[in-house]
């Protein structure tokens, strides 16, 4: 039987989870003649590696920018990944075609759901890229009518903005001096440590939801557990995600999620004693 392949393409792309994640799926749905391999792959080499990928190929994960770059390369895209302006998965259909899926939308929310929190009456973002994008399209499925987004030049935040209106979700621009996080839900998108400067004020926030998982808790997830409020990490995103993504890639639906979560945790485990 000729083997699946699936990778995870990003630069750089060592860190990733996601090849713990997948390898685990496929061994426990019995899928021993799939593989998940993390590749190292930046923006001008990605038209040429994807269109060498012969029949073998099953899917593809992305990061940035690569979410972005391969729309060109696609045959179909979903609605939501033409929303939100971000595919984040590759599925190799049996007739050649290549077609793009985000399921970092539903990562999010089910993260968000998982923890409790899948029913916020105001919330408010902070960052301006594609995962504040994604964050928006799943505050929309979660039926938040709007949100405020948070980011360093308003002047600047068009692209967010289309995809907002795109979305049909309402946002409210405020610059980061001005940030109030008295709010549900406070999701924040940046880097790891860029949010450690807003945790003063964030900790009057109700939950939030930080997308960093290493290190963790961060500085601003801290913040507001210590004020009494639920934190959530961005690990559940990762992971949600990414059990989305074996459905699409192998046609199984049910992903081993509790399987990956344990698999997910002790590797996060690992690499903090290291």
């Amino acid at each position: 039987m000729t083997q699946r392949r699936a990778a995870v393409l990003g630069m750089p792309i060592a860190h990733s989870l996601s090849p713990i994640l997948h390898r685990t799926a496929y061994a426990e749905l019995g899928l021993n003649d799939w593989r998940y391999d993390p590749i190292a792959c930046a923006e001008d080499g990605l038209a040429t590696l994807v269109s060498g990928m012969g029949p073998e190929w099953a899917g593809l994960s992305l990061t940035m920018p690569l979410k972005r770059v391969v729309f060109p390369l696609l045959d179909t895209v979903s609605d939501l990944a033409v929303e939100v302006g971000a595919a984040n998965t590759v599925v190799f259909r049996p007739d050649g075609s290549r077609h793009g899926e985000n399921t970092d939308v539903y990562g999010i929310a089910e993260a968000l759901r998982e923890a409790g929190v899948g029913a916020p009456a105001s919330a408010t973002i902070l960052g301006g890229g594609a995962t504040a994008a994604s964050a928006l399209g799943a505050l929309r499925d979660l039926g938040l009518p709007e949100a405020t987004l948070v980011v360093r030049d308003p002047s600047r935040a068009g692209e967010t903005l289309d995809r907002a209106e795109r979305l049909g979700m309402p946002v409210r621009l405020q610059p980061f001096d001005g940030f109030d996080a008295d709010v549900d839900l406070l999701i924040s998108t940046l880097p790891s440590g860029a949010a450690d400067a807003f945790a003063a004020k964030a900790s009057r926030a109700k939950a939030v939801f930080d997308v960093v998982y290493s290190p963790w808790p961060t500085v601003l997830a801290t913040a507001v557990r210590d004020r009494g409020g639920t934190i959530i990490g961005g690990f559940p995103m990762l992971l949600h995600q990414a059990a989305a993504q074996v459905t699409l890639m192998t046609g199984r639906a049910d992903a081993p999620v509790e399987a990956m979560r344990a698999a997910g945790e002790a590797e996060l485990i690992r690499r903090a004693g290291a």
